[in-house]
């Protein structure tokens, strides 16, 4: 792994040295400067491959962002524009106050996926025409690069509705510096849903993992097919498109008995239990090789947390087992806290509150995520825990929502996921699909059910998005005012519509 990492930081060191000294459109691929002696052997083929998950590793930050940052999980204390313990925004509260505009677009070209999409597009096509590896890693390979695009073009048409559709490798090191229009919703689904198609066929019947689910599988293209069939069943494919969706939940689970759910939620997330059973494909961090991106906006200075108790185990925080070491930027609203019962162990696993003691009482001052603990290294906290793209827990969950949209009885997945939560505390009378009052509304039960388990796992925003095309529950949940339907799309920023000038901003934004 070290061997490959080299290889791509000499890569994108090239990239970028290349790219700081022209804007032309004459540039070689990223990896074509080194044709003369790349695409040799199987090796250098594997090299690359782990390079495209090491760039696709690159995007953890806008992948958060993007399918969280506008929901209803962060945000300040009413009237204030700083987090509790006063470290200032900094404009990411544009995000969740839904104020995004060209010149605040809270993510910027296109999350930078673009790079990593013409990388895909130049191993495709190597693969397709060169014979340097086994024909089991060439299949295997093709089903992580179809599968992989698809992801990426599924992020962009869901972010941004119409995107650039570019299939083949270019010679510009980043495709949104084309002067190409974006192409309708309809032709970017119609490229996914083909994506998805050539990946399961690469794979075959190979549904292995490797890299402790750090490599794109089967399994992770299937999760996708089933996230965009749900997609489209709310926009015209109804019950045709939620069964294939069911589905494809359904072949993961027979041809993948292995995988489950574990029996702590904290244990998902453990840097020391990497590839678990629970994990269908993350985002692979491992200590003195690569970390999460997020302690300078989501995890706040330790000399400022120690300022604070922890009223759950009745202490005040201290430098050695609370030392973070971020920036709060984006704290986690206090109601978000409240919204979890306190016999939930998703609560204490996912976000720690943080309180001040008065006279020997307790008084909520904030709150800020902690599912990602990190582990502790020579005195510092390093975040090497992996970051779930899929996992078991979103297959039952889907497979919940696909059995409601066809009405068939949801009891099974949800109850799975409420008893792992809840632990000895769980009472089916009590905590029990349907016995909750949310339950009366069974799409409201499961969007409720997957805030809970998925928070910080990058997918609030795209659940209110994806169950109501209208945008019923991101008006309902969100900033976003239903008079203002076009901010369910996000803007694009200035300097890629000055690069790019055949694209146009998502109507309703304001235009330069």
């Amino acid at each position: 792994m070290k061997k490959y990492n080299k290889i791509l930081v000499l890569v994108l060191t090239i990239a970028i040295a290349i790219n700081s000294c022209t804007k032309q459109l004459d540039l070689a691929p990223v990896s074509s400067l080194s044709d003369a002696s790349y695409w040799k052997t199987s090796d250098q083929v594997d090299a690359f491959v782990s390079g495209i998950e090491q760039a696709f590793r690159n995007n953890t930050m806008s992948f958060e962002l993007l399918g969280e940052g506008r929901s209803d999980v962060f945000g300040t204390d009413p009237g204030s524009n700083s987090a509790f313990t006063g470290e200032a925004t900094q404009g990411v509260e544009n995000l969740w106050n839904n104020t995004l505009d060209g010149n605040n677009p809270g993510v910027s070209n296109f999350g930078g996926f673009y790079f990593n999409i013409n990388q895909i597009n130049l191993l495709i096509s190597k693969l397709n025409t060169l014979n340097i590896v086994t024909p089991a890693n060439k299949n295997y390979y093709l089903g992580m690069a179809y599968g992989m695009r698809a992801f990426y073009y599924f992020q962009l048409t869901k972010s941004w509705g119409k995107v650039i559709i570019q299939t083949e490798p270019t010679t510009a090191i980043d495709v949104s510096h084309l002067a190409k229009p974006a192409s309708s919703e309809d032709s970017v689904m119609a490229l996914i849903k083909s994506d998805i198609d050539l990946s399961l066929n690469s794979f075959g019947n190979d549904y292995s993992f490797r890299n402790k689910k750090g490599y794109w599988s089967k399994a992770a293209t299937l999760m996708l097919k089933a996230h965009v069939y749900l997609w489209t069943s709310y926009r015209g494919g109804a019950a045709a498109d939620a069964t294939t969706a069911l589905n494809a939940l359904n072949d993961i689970q027979t041809n993948v008995p292995s995988l489950h759910l574990l029996s702590n939620f904290d244990d998902v997330f453990s840097s020391s239990n990497k590839g678990n059973a629970e994990m269908i494909y993350v985002i692979h961090n491992q200590l003195n090789e690569s970390t999460l991106p997020f302690a300078g906006t989501f995890e706040p200075q330790t000399g400022l947390i120690v300022n604070y108790y922890d009223s759950a185990q009745n202490r005040k925080f201290n430098v050695t087992d609370d030392n973070w070491g971020g920036l709060l930027r984006a704290p986690i609203k206090i109601s978000t806290f409240r919204r979890f019962d306190d016999k939930d162990s998703r609560k204490w696993s996912s976000i720690t509150a943080a309180y001040t003691l008065n006279n020997g009482n307790y008084q909520i001052a904030g709150a800020f995520v902690s599912k990602y603990k990190g582990e502790q290294n020579a005195g510092s906290r390093v975040y090497t825990n992996d970051y779930p793209i899929y996992r078991y827990a979103d297959l039952l969950l889907l497979k919940a929502e696909a059995e409601v949209a066809l009405g068939q009885d949801p009891s099974n997945e949800i109850n799975l996921v409420r008893a792992r939560a809840f632990g000895a505390n769980y009472d089916p009378a009590v905590q029990g699909y349907p016995n909750q009052a949310i339950d009366a509304d069974p799409k409201e039960a499961i969007l409720e059910e997957r805030f809970h388990e998925f928070i910080f796992e990058g997918k609030r925003w795209y659940d209110l998005r994806r169950m109501d095309a209208s945008g019923k529950y991101v008006f309902e949940y969100t900033s976003v005012p239903s008079s203002q339907p076009y901010k369910l799309l996000w803007p694009i920023d200035r300097n890629t519509l000055t690069n790019n000038p055949a694209l146009q901003q998502t109507p309703g934004y304001p235009i330069f």
